[in-house]
């Protein structure tokens, strides 16, 4: 029997090739060194409208003022019985469990939980297939996050084939109905579309992979998932647009760089909701160049 590896990490894969932007790269995500067209376009790419991040001062003291409020927030659900949920949906690396994390650090975690399903039993896939995600929806008072969701249909299961076209297509026609069934039942329901850019997600998986703290995100999977970067931008583009509705409109987040896109999701969820207390002055206004609705801000 082999020895396992210290660092599986560090197992060998191979150079690949990518077309970024009409040319052919080619891409080692095992050499240390960040090739010069990632680096020169690790934040602008995709049109991202900032080509410097942002001030990491200033962005802590607005997520400090964001936070004390969503503390106010969870107070006023556990005296109102107000019940919130949000999907976050986006690429590999987009960003969607550090964002998670700065909404939930100062919550209590016995009304506010996080839900990151595994690839579903043999019992779930004979199940209807929305059911899986039902049976943690949030009670009287909770605040329930959902670092991917139902959406896996929308994208990775197609795109993968992990699904057929006939189960891709109905999961297209039945979404928006179960999400009026949601929202008509009175929960605060959120849609979160994290996105980045080609050259972006490329620097995060490498960093991932050279980190001795965060390799174990990087999977084969995602190797998989780069060279698929089109197929997924197809995905995306088919599921937004089915699936955006007045009742459950999608929220698209520029998220080429985290700080702004953290600020500008805490901020959407404190803007919707008229919670006892809330400090509009403090909350602020809202980036358009970051934030906007639907499947019209990516063009």
């Amino acid at each position: 029997m082999n020895k396992p590896l210290e660092n599986p990490a560090r197992e060998k894969i191979k150079p690949f090739k990518l077309t970024i932007a009409g040319e052919e790269r080619t891409f080692d995500i095992d050499e240390p060194d960040l090739p010069d067209w990632v680096k020169e376009r690790e934040l602008t790419a995709g049109g991202f409208p900032y080509d410097e991040k942002m001030d990491r001062d200033d962005y802590e003291k607005q997520l400090e003022t964001l936070q004390i409020e969503l503390v106010k927030l969870q107070a006023w659900m556990q005296k109102s019985g107000a019940r919130v949920m949000a999907l976050f949906e986006g690429r590999d690396a987009a960003g969607k469990g550090g964002t998670i994390a700065r909404i939930r650090t100062y919550l209590n975690p016995r009304n506010a939980r996080n839900v990151a399903l595994p690839k579903p039993t043999e019992t779930e896939r004979g199940q209807w297939y929305f059911q899986r995600y039902v049976t943690h929806f949030p009670t009287s008072g909770e605040l329930v996050t959902f670092d991917r969701s139902w959406y896996n249909r929308g994208g990775v299961e197609p795109v993968m084939g992990f699904c057929t076209p006939e189960q891709h297509e109905q999961f297209l026609n039945e979404a928006p109905d179960f999400e009026r069934a949601i929202v008509n039942d009175g929960i605060h329901f959120f849609k979160f579309w994290l996105n980045i850019g080609q050259e972006t997600q490329l620097e995060r998986f490498h960093d991932r992979r050279h980190s001795a703290l965060k390799y174990w995100k990087f999977s084969p999977m995602d190797v998989a998932g780069i060279q698929k970067w089109d197929a997924y931008s197809r995905a995306r583009d088919t599921m937004l647009e089915r699936t955006h509705s007045a009742h459950a409109p999608w929220t698209v987040v520029r998220a080429n760089d985290k700080r702004r896109a953290r600020l500008a999701v805490i901020r959407r969820i404190l803007l919707a909701i008229a919670y006892d207390g809330r400090d509009l002055d403090a909350i602020g206004p809202e980036d358009q160049l970051i934030i906007g609705a639907g499947p019209g801000f990516l063009d």
